[in-house]
């Protein structure tokens, strides 16, 4: 019984081996033929940008009141000083 027991041991013992081996094998053959297929890829094209929105039309007073009203809040809240807020009034009003 001793002797059959070492039989599966060792048996047991060298198919562990291969199979960790194997996997092994396997997984850096994987990485290579992936580093392969990338590098013989054609470097792929960068997706085109959204276009800007149309801006809003020229003679549309409540348009421009309300960019003035949005102006005025970020004035308010300390975004803007007083001459970034009067040169970006100045740009609505001239529009």
């Amino acid at each position: 019984m001793p002797g059959l027991l070492r039989g599966v041991a060792r048996t047991a013992a060298v198919a562990g081996t291969a199979t960790a081996v194997s996997n092994r094998v396997s997984r850096r053959q994987q990485g290579r033929w992936a580093q392969q297929d990338y590098q013989e890829a054609p470097p792929q094209p960068a997706p085109a940008a959204a276009p800007p929105p149309p801006p809003p039309p020229a003679d549309d007073m409540s348009s421009k009141i309300n960019q003035l009203k949005e102006l005025g809040e970020l004035k308010a809240q300390g975004v803007l000083t007083e001459a970034e807020f009067e040169e970006q009034k100045r740009r609505i009003l001239s529009s």
